[in-house]
């Protein structure tokens, strides 16, 4: 590593905050955590920043709709999103609230900027509004006079706005996009561009005189900045654009994970906003599909939705976590269902890498009284010299996976070693031969297994640590370590216990 630690930042979209977190929520949280948490391992300065949206007109109607006011009805909400970090091990370094001062004043200094670079003006717009997008329709956007994304009908909205010259920025937008590896995965690159080339890029409403709840046009009072201008700059904000030290140091985002319905926001206007303020633009726009159910979105308007927190009083933490990252193609859609975790929980969690664990470590405090044995001749037999092979390789394999964001495919790589593994233990017998040079490598396995499931499974990955009784944390150690035969000969490990609970 270099002497200055090379910075890594991400974040997730913020979450609007007219319901309580589903499980979209949750999935998106958790795959960013898992970036943040590998780009740790590999020794990487990571900042992960998360949050909520409470400025949206759609927070104020839900609000009405409870009978409650728009601050308390917001604090609740925004409570709960920040109950689910906590509960399901999001190592998030900041919570950014889009009604806290500290962002207040950065959003209305963004739109300040924007209009002495003349690239806001005032006029009048008429059109279609979808509240659930907190976007302008077009007919064509809609199918059957409804919003694709949420299944209802826009508002007809006639008002005097301020609108930001977006089209300025059209060809310096597309050449970022069509010269760089700006959007991941290829495929929503090429959706975004069909659209550019399309519509090509008209100038954005970009406030609201109708609504009362919000942040205010900083020179006129009478009117509200649009969500979706003042949401993005959350980015900045958490970090105290432009003089705080946390912005000199981490800016430009390295990765901002959103979900395919906001791609266009991200891919266009947040660049717009940010060549017109003269800010750095992000590394990388990284768009994951959606968690479905019987092949529809997960939507509380549309009644479908899982409560994470209720799928907390029957599963554990961890085994949600490994559901989330394996069983959902990473950038395709992929559909929900208990019976699903289940059998991917017990069958491959439990079955597959949960039992080799055991096995070794067991077998290792049976015969050996808990002491890793001294191994007699494994670098000329050719079962172990290929699965000291597989250990060594594993991690390379996965860093590839996770430079290209393929989170799903790296989890699947370690179930394919941990198959390895058992198929090793079931060749080699060492519950009859007692042989030292199987159990020697396998407990290396263990130890590889313990840091490469650390980015998905952190409490799990202690777990395994602790068992067999290391120092420190795997992160101490660096993700390049698992590779290697770290535990020596005369090293003994802790009473065995069982890692993965078989759901019953």
């Amino acid at each position: 590593m270099s002497l200055k630690q090379e910075k890594f930042y991400i974040t997730t979209a913020i979450d609007y905050v007219n319901a309580y977190p589903h499980l979209g929520h949750l999935y998106e949280k958790v795959c960013a955590d898992i970036i943040a948490r590998w780009n740790r391992l590999v020794g990487r300065d990571v900042y992960f920043l998360t949050g909520t949206d409470e400025n949206a007109a759609k927070n104020e109607r839900a609000a009405k709709e409870a009978g409650l006011e728009v601050k308390e009805f917001i604090d609740r909400n925004a409570k709960r999103f920040q109950e689910l970090c906590k509960a399901f091990n999001i190592s998030n370094d900041d919570f950014i609230r889009t009604t806290e001062d500290r962002h207040r004043k950065v959003s209305q200094l963004i739109f300040a900027k924007m209009f002495e670079n003349g690239d806001i003006y005032k006029s009048s717009y008429s059109g279609l509004y979808c509240y659930g997008c907190e976007e302008y329709k077009t007919e064509k956007d809609l199918v059957d006079g409804k919003c694709p994304e949420h299944g209802t009908e826009p508002e007809h909205i006639e008002e005097e706005c301020y609108f930001f010259k977006l089209s300025k920025y059209e060809k310096p937008v597309l050449e970022l996009i069509e010269r760089n590896r700006f959007i991941i995965p290829e495929k929503r690159k090429q959706e975004i561009l069909a659209r550019i080339k399309t519509e090509g890029l008209k100038d954005l409403a970009v406030s609201r005189s109708r609504i009362s709840w919000g942040v205010n046009v900083p020179f006129d009072p009478k009117h509200k900045i649009y969500v979706w201008v003042d949401a993005l700059v959350n980015y900045v904000s958490a970090l105290g654009y432009p003089d705080g030290e946390k912005y000199k140091k981490y800016w430009p985002a390295d990765v901002h994970l959103i979900g395919k319905g906001i791609n266009w926001f991200h891919s266009i206007i947040w660049p717009a906003i940010l060549l017109s303020c003269g800010i750095p633009l992000p590394k990388h726009i990284l768009v994951h599909g959606y968690i479905t159910i019987g092949g529809e979105k997960l939507s509380k308007s549309r009644g479908a939705a899982v409560d994470p927190f209720k799928l907390l009083e029957k599963y554990e933490v961890d085994a949600v976590r490994y559901f989330l990252a394996r069983d959902i193609p990473f950038f395709e859609d992929g559909d929900f269902t208990e019976k699903a975790l289940v059998e991917r929980v017990n069958g491959e969690l439990v079955g597959n890498i949960g039992n080799f664990i055991h096995r070794t470590l067991t077998l290792i405090w049976n015969l050996y009284a808990g002491e890793v044995p001294e191994p007699r001749n494994y670098e000329s037999d050719e079962e172990c010299i290929n699965l000291v092979e597989s250990i060594r390789k594993l991690p390379s394999i996965m860093r590839d996976r996770f430079e290209n964001y393929e989170i799903d495919k790296a989890l699947k790589e370690v179930a394919d070693f941990a198959i390895r593994c058992n198929r090793f233990l079931q060749v080699k017998e060492p519950w009859k031969t007692k042989d030292p040079d199987a159990l020697f490598i396998c407990v290396n396995a263990v130890r590889t297994l313990a840091i490469v499931l650390r980015p998905y499974l952190p409490s799990s990955s202690e777990k395994i640590w602790r068992i067999l009784n290391l120092e420190g944390l795997p992160e101490d150690y660096g993700w390049d370590s698992a590779g290697g035969l770290a535990i020596k000969p005369g090293h003994r490990v802790s009473r065995p216990a069982i890692v993965f609970k078989k759901i019953k």
